[in-house]
């Protein structure tokens, strides 16, 4: 599918159709800034934490192992050294750090896991740092304990670290082993203002983040949600000041369900999988935030009969796109109503994403961090001339319209890369099942928004593939993106770490691709499960081990 020039809406502060700065053409952006690191300094926590502590913990509130502890006073350094190429970071457990105690849990076979992959190249690892924990039960007390033991162990490894600002939930319910909720205190003002969560025409309400129609309204015991999202990155940075730009070298920053940039459209549980049923996603735009926002701007374009909700004619999650008024071929989503209502459903999420730049930029500026920002991999209608499941995430992307670029814009404008998934996934496969699906065409599209916008990109898997063809997958739109580029800045986020990856002929194929992707050509992370191969790494031990204590 031929990609289309993009047709940029504009806003006012209103959330209205006259803004034109973050979403007008420009010049190439440059690449991520760099940032003056700052002078190491020994690290004190006691003053920076609120977690609560008892006389049987250390002074600073945290419990460590031997190791940890003296690693923590002394400072030891690394054995293992870096390599130059695209690098490689891997994705921990969902349950890395313990809901109830706040503690990194399986910590030997952690350590064990950490010392594999840095025996086979891997530069880093990527910790979700989940709001619902830190911030768990009272805003503004904040308990980092386990994330700290995290970047201590990587540390130990000469691993770096990758840290997600989680600012949404996980997990199905609390039945689900992987449930992380947002904070009880932000939970509980969602009981009482139900309009705090997105809210769709049949009054579903879907509880993964708050909405954004409300961001920088005082709904949350006197801050906004994103005066409560700076909150918690500023005490991020000043808890782990020692750490950023040396261990700590990237901050991807939460801006939605799942950590993505965009609405939640369909549950983030199903999304996996909704290519599979063709889901077309719900409009959520119904909580009162929202229908303020959108009645003010019908208003003022003098179009009042346009405020009184979403389209009508969307179908429903099940339909097929060509049964429905507003996303068949020739719908309503391409007439001046339709074109005024995604402008101004799109431009609030890009608006969103442009205040939660702003304010990370802020907080990070003089740090030599690499900023990202993550978009998601919405595939299964990029066929159609509509693209609905792309509209109703909140991405104005049509066959005759780019909806990509601006955010792109607004990712190069405050110094972020733009993460994108779905590297692993094939046309030919996807379209057995669904043949309006594209992952590579629409992946392809972002790729070429980066370019475009002259910002770094990290790429990242959907599913835990560890087949060859999925990694050669990744190695071939890796180079969609770098070829031609005189300094092409890429990273891959493999997605993630569990038993399998340590199982032998999971570990050969993904040490393999490690390898591929850095560039390296000695490498010695050779596994011996006792066949004929008499060499034994640490990396065997390692993997071994990792595989036995999970």
């Amino acid at each position: 599918m031929a990609i289309a020039s993009p047709s940029a809406p504009s806003f006012s502060a209103s959330f209205c159709c006259s803004r034109t700065d973050f979403l007008t053409p420009s010049l190439r952006f440059s690449s991520i800034r760099f940032r003056t690191r700052p002078s190491a300094h020994p690290l004190t926590l006691s003053s920076r934490l609120n977690a609560s502590s008892s006389s049987s913990t250390p002074s600073n509130g945290f419990e460590f192992d031997g190791d940890l502890q003296y690693e923590l006073q002394h400072g030891v350094s690394s054995p293992y050294h870096r390599r130059r190429g695209s690098p490689v970071f891997v994705t921990l457990p969902l349950d890395v750090v313990s809901s109830s105690s706040g503690k990194m849990k399986r910590s030997k076979a952690m350590a064990q896991s950490f010392r594999a992959l840095a025996a086979a190249g891997v530069e880093g690892v990527v910790m979700e740092v989940w709001w619902g924990l830190v911030e768990r039960d009272f805003p503004t007390v904040y308990n980092w304990q386990g994330y700290l033991e995290i970047v201590l162990l990587a540390k130990r490894f000469g691993l770096k670290v990758k840290a997600v600002m989680a600012f949404h939930q996980c997990g199905t319910g609390p039945g689900d082993p992987f449930w992380i909720s947002l904070p009880q205190w932000v939970l509980e003002e969602m009981d009482k203002k139900p309009d705090l969560a997105y809210s769709d025409r049949f009054g579903r309400r879907n509880m993964e983040y708050i909405s954004l129609g409300c961001d920088v309204l005082p709904i949350l015991y006197g801050r906004s949600p994103i005066q409560a999202y700076a909150d918690f990155m500023r005490n991020f940075r000043d808890t782990f000041r020692p750490f950023l730009g040396s261990i700590i070298t990237g901050i991807q920053v939460g801006m939605g369900p799942a950590g993505e940039l965009r609405y939640p459209s369909c549950p983030t549980q199903k999304l996996t999988w909704a290519w599979r049923s063709r889901e077309l996603g719900e409009f959520q735009c119904y909580d009162k935030y929202m229908l303020a926002s959108l009645n003010a701007c019908a208003w003022e374009r003098g179009v009042r009969e346009w405020a009184n909700g979403g389209p009508i004619g969307a179908g429903n999650l099940m339909h097929d796109p060509e049964s429905t008024e507003f996303f068949r071929s020739s719908g309503s989503w391409s007439t001046p109503y339709g074109e005024f209502f995604l402008e101004w459903y799109s431009g609030l999420l890009i608006l969103h994403g442009e205040r939660i730049c702003r304010e990370a930029e802020s907080i990070f500026r003089g740090i030599e961090v690499n900023m990202s920002g993550k978009v998601a991999g919405i595939h299964w209608h990029y066929g159609t001339r509509s693209h609905p499941s792309e509209l109703t995430a909140g991405y104005y992307n049509t066959s005759i319209r780019d909806g990509y670029l601006p955010i792109a814009r607004v990712f190069g404008r405050y110094g972020f890369t733009m993460c994108c998934t779905c590297f692993e996934m094939q046309d030919a496969e996807e379209q057995q099942v669904n043949p309006l699906s594209s992952p590579e065409g629409l992946l392809k599209q972002l790729l070429l928004a980066a370019r475009v916008c002259d910002i770094p990109l990290e790429g990242e898997n959907s599913a835990s593939n560890l087949d060859d063809d999925s990694f050669q997958q990744v190695l071939k739109m890796s180079k969609f993106y770098s070829d031609g580029l005189e300094r092409p800045s890429f990273s891959f986020n493999f997605n993630r770490m569990d038993k399998n990856l340590f199982e032998y002929h999971n570990w050969v194929s993904f040490t393999r691709f490690v390898r591929h992707m850095s560039g390296f050509n000695t490498f010695r992370a050779k596994l011996d499960f006792g066949g004929g191969d008499s060499c034994h790494s640490s990396a065997a031990a390692a993997s071994t081990g990792a595989v036995l204590a999970y």
